[in-house]
């Protein structure tokens, strides 16, 4: 089936349009006419960044406008590279992938001598504009004017890649992007975060720094009204593609993707800490980190007993990976909750499963162990072939199961696993989705030509050594319940596994269905049908069209919905996987 995939999905604000403004010339005579306000002699315009954000050119951007006296950039009084190198050195670890979560604030990263003579600057100006910019910023000065600037996760990798930007404030010049990647993860954005949600609620503006040279304002009352009505109806994450070595065809030819030189592995299209959200102010469309609306309308979204477990983070995820025409995904394993927490100063695991969403003939998922293994016997076959000139014989110790359109498969922490090829897997797992203990990949390399990390001594540790056929066959493969039907439609508890926190409900329906609030954020896709229209039955929201394959999320304050068929699938039988926190 070919999806009419929706790949810039946006959320209409209605209200602020004449509180957004677009281009540094707009932009200027905004925050000019923000300062002429102040009624003061001399105004200090505070523009705090998000790691990444393109100093330079907000600087020469806004000079026109502002005509500043003085620029203060901030980061000349944090620490020098070297010592916030050996600060964060133990969190980091030597591992190219995993480090472990660090609790500091950016202030700790400041000079105060450093930060006081920057003040002695701004107090020796008598006169006219002074901007003060950068990561730590607000810790100089408090200004007139605070605008916060802002990046999506996803446009920090592209600059990673791109070699534009390499990491805050370090000594090394790292290019291995895995290494980037888990200095901002486990370093730069955790600190970064703790700063935006101290600051956000009392910034004047906001700043969409994504696109180059195409820069997007927002007031705070526009900001913030942005995010209440998102969490007011159904919506999407803007999506994200990415090529990987077993990628497959499936992805680029149904979602009319632009064509790479290796294909492409991963969609990411229900992951908001990773995702971006597009609000459409009229004209203007602003881009922000869709974990903004997680931070700031956390019960509004999350539900209050979701919010009271997990606190400010989105648990559950929805990714796709394509092996249709491609390579079986790495054999791996996940870690134990208690692992995880210990080595990495993570408070829960990833839990996961696969639903096949298409599959080719022949396409198989590995999953748990056969029975009389001997566990060091396959953990020396696996440190062999780790070790290179040795192949690891999967087959021998994992089992291996036929998959099928709309199979699923459920893979609790410590269960060996790994898609197959011909798979296109619409994966519903909880969020810590970098720690996957890769255990055999399959004799090949990495897109830049290195080996791709394996982490055999860690999977050791956490395996579940009874996790064997007829478990793995009983609990964890297709196993479906109906729960409830009527007329024109069922609903089918499809998972996921009792040690596992999230619940999956497959409905296939003709007629509409309601679903109700249970106190949980309600992820969604379309798993079989061209579209659907989800609706309010006292009309609290407009009617939003759903197409094949798409995620998007239901707030936890929504009451009620409905889901029929539309369009083209009006008459047929279609079907939605949904998947919520288990009470």
């Amino acid at each position: 089936m070919k999806a009419a995939y929706n790949k810039a999905p946006s959320i209409t604000i209605r209200g602020y349009d004449h509180e957004a403004w677009a281009g540094y010339e707009a932009i200027g005579r905004t925050l000019s006419a923000a300062l002429a306000r102040v009624e003061k002699q001399k105004t200090v315009v505070v523009i705090e960044c998000y790691p990444g954000v393109r100093q330079q050119e907000i600087i020469d951007g806004l000079s026109d406008a502002l005509r500043p006296s003085l620029v203060v950039q901030a980061e000349e009084a944090a620490l020098i590279p070297s010592d916030v190198d050996a600060k964060v050195e133990r969190y980091m670890t030597d591992d190219r992938v995993f480090g472990y979560m660090t609790p500091f604030t950016l202030q700790e990263f400041y000079d105060p001598e450093r930060i006081s003579e920057l003040q002695e600057q701004i107090m020796a100006v008598d006169s006219g504009v002074i901007l003060v910019i950068g990561f730590g910023a607000s810790l100089i000065t408090q200004g007139e004017v605070l605008v916060y600037a802002d990046m999506a996760r996803w446009e920090i990798q592209q600059r990673y890649r791109s070699k534009e930007y390499a990491n805050w404030r370090t000594a090394h010049k790292e290019e291995d992007i895995l290494r980037l990647y888990k200095r901002g993860f486990f370093f730069e954005w955790r600190m970064a975060d703790r700063l935006k949600r101290s600051l956000l609620e009392s910034i004047d503006f906001y700043l969409d720094t994504n696109a180059s040279a195409d820069p997007k304002l927002l007031s705070k009352q526009a900001l913030f009204a942005g995010l209440g009505q998102a969490v007011s109806q159904p919506f999407r994450l803007v999506p994200y593609f990415d090529p990987g070595v077993w990628g497959g065809t499936w992805l680029e030819a149904n979602i009319e993707l632009p064509k790479r030189a290796h294909p492409y592995a991963w969609g990411f299209d229900g992951v908001p800490e990773e995702n971006s959200l597009y609000f459409d102010y009229d004209a203007i469309r602003v881009e922000l980190p869709s974990i903004n609306v997680v931070f700031f309308k956390s019960i509004q979204l999350l539900g209050e007993k979701v919010y009271s477990r997990f606190g400010a983070e989105f648990p559950i995820r929805f990714d796709f990976l394509d092996t249709i025409g491609g390579q079986n995904l790495s054999l791996q394993v996940h870690p134990t909750t208690d692992y995880i927490r210990e080595q990495f100063g993570m408070p829960y695991t990833q839990d996961e499963s696969y639903y096949i969403l298409e599959a080719t003939p022949g396409a198989e998922v590995y999953l748990g162990l056969k029975d009389n293994i001997e566990p060091e016997v396959m953990l020396a076959d696996l440190r062999k072939a780790q070790a290179g000139g040795h192949t690891f014989p999967a087959e021998q110790y994992v089992n291996v199961y036929p998959a099928a359109k709309h199979d699923h498969f459920l893979i609790p922490a410590g269960t060996v696993h790994c898609s197959g090829a011909g798979c296109m897997v619409l994966e519903i797992s909880a969020t810590p989705y970098i720690f996957t203990f890769k255990l055999w990949d399959w004799d090949r390399l990495g897109l830049d030509g290195k080996p791709r990390p394996v982490h055999v001594e860690h999977g050791s540790k956490v395996i579940g050594w009874d996790r064997k056929t007829d478990w793995t066959t009983s609990s964890c493969v297709n196993a479906v319940e109906t729960i409830t039907e009527g007329e024109g439609w069922k609903e089918e508890r499809t998972g996921l596994h009792e040690l596992e926190f999230i619940e999956t409900r497959r409905h296939w329906f003709s007629a509409p269905v309601l679903h109700e609030a249970n106190g949980s954020v309600h992820m969604l896709n379309l798993i079989e049908g061209e579209e659907a229209t989800v609706e309010s039955p006292d009309g609290a929201f407009e009617p939003y069209i759903i197409r094949y394959a798409e995620t998007f999320i239901v707030p936890a304050s929504v009451a009620s919905y409905t889901i029929r068929p539309s369009g083209p699938s009006t008459g047929s039988t279609i079907g939605t996987i949904k998947a919520y926190v288990r009470a």
